[in-house]
């Protein structure tokens, strides 16, 4: 006796697909609600400018593509209504691209409405929840959202459902020389190498062991060895770990502190409750810049 195929088969998902409200144009004549889908031209669709990935792995863009044009695109993008009746996208550039070489002319989307800040945050969400970004470009879209839309950690942490530490961690990589940066971007290097080179205490040091770990291909271990054997210090508590157990109050002093010294502060905590904050900074101005502020506040 013949297996019945799972569900009701593949024929009759795509025959209800094209009945779906996604294959209805967009109109002057009928608005689309937040939760609407609707088909929109592809040569309407601008690409987003705050886009945090910069980079498109062309590979498997071309496969996503052969996909698309075998089965159309199943998951819709997200895009906003322009004042001039042109579509900028919030979310889904992967897949715009894709069925741009696919050669689709319409593509399903949800149409909402969003400002710029908006717009920014939405694409960091959608990005770090569902793209594969590496770890820099995970970071930099954390600084954008302090710097454009003024998100303190702890919303940040709110926004893209991550914790505190994690945030925290992925900052610190920008701290990192530019040229370790680009080893992560490149897959060189994994979080874990980043994290153990944020202990050294200058940069020549990090670009020596950096050198080491990609001739001799070492794990995230044996770099952490040899980081404790460079700072002669006792084997601490990995840093994560300690983040996690700070009270929020510390992390709310780190980043207030920090925003005068480019994040470069952190902070120490013992068994007995005692501990340290360490500054780092990189000139006399970002010294004067918090003095000033202390002084207004005492004033």
């Amino acid at each position: 006796m013949k297996k019945p195929a799972l569900g009701r088969g593949l024929g009759a998902l795509i025959s209800d697909a094209n009945n779906m409200p996604f294959n209805k144009p967009a109109s002057a004549e009928v608005q689309p609600t937040p939760a609407s889908i609707s088909e929109i031209p592809v040569d309407k669709i601008a690409a987003n400018p705050y886009q945090p990935r910069s980079t498109f792995d062309q590979e498997a863009l071309s496969e996503l593509a052969e996909s698309i044009s075998i089965m159309g695109l199943i998951q819709p993008i997200t895009v906003r209504l322009m004042d001039n009746g042109t579509y900028q996208i919030i979310s889904g550039e992967r897949r715009f691209r894709a069925s741009q070489i696919a050669g689709l002319t319409h593509i399903p989307a949800y149409i909402r409405k969003a400002d710029d800040q908006g717009m920014l945050e939405m694409a960091i969400v959608e990005n770090i929840q569902r793209e594969n970004l590496d770890s820099i470009e995970i970071a930099l879209s954390f600084q954008r959202l302090i710097d454009e839309c003024s998100l303190t950690q702890e919303k940040m942490a709110d926004r893209v459902g991550k914790k505190r530490a994690t945030i925290t961690n992925y900052l610190r990589l920008l701290r990192l020389p530019a040229e370790i940066q680009l080893a992560i971007r490149a897959g060189r290097l994994s979080m874990g190498h980043a994290k153990a080179l944020l202990s050294l205490d200058s940069a020549s040091k990090q670009l020596k062991v950096c050198n080491q770990i990609i001739e001799n291909d070492l794990s995230v271990r044996a770099v952490e060895e040899k980081v404790r054997k460079m700072t002669s210090a006792k084997p601490e508590k990995k840093r994560s770990e300690e983040n996690e157990e700070l009270d929020e109050s510390y992390f709310r002093v780190i980043e207030i502190v920090g925003k005068y010294f480019n994040n470069n502060v952190s902070l120490k905590k013992d068994e007995k409750g005692g501990g340290s904050i360490t500054i780092r900074f990189a000139q006399d101005k970002e010294v004067s810049q918090f003095r000033e502020a202390l002084e207004k506040i005492n004033q």
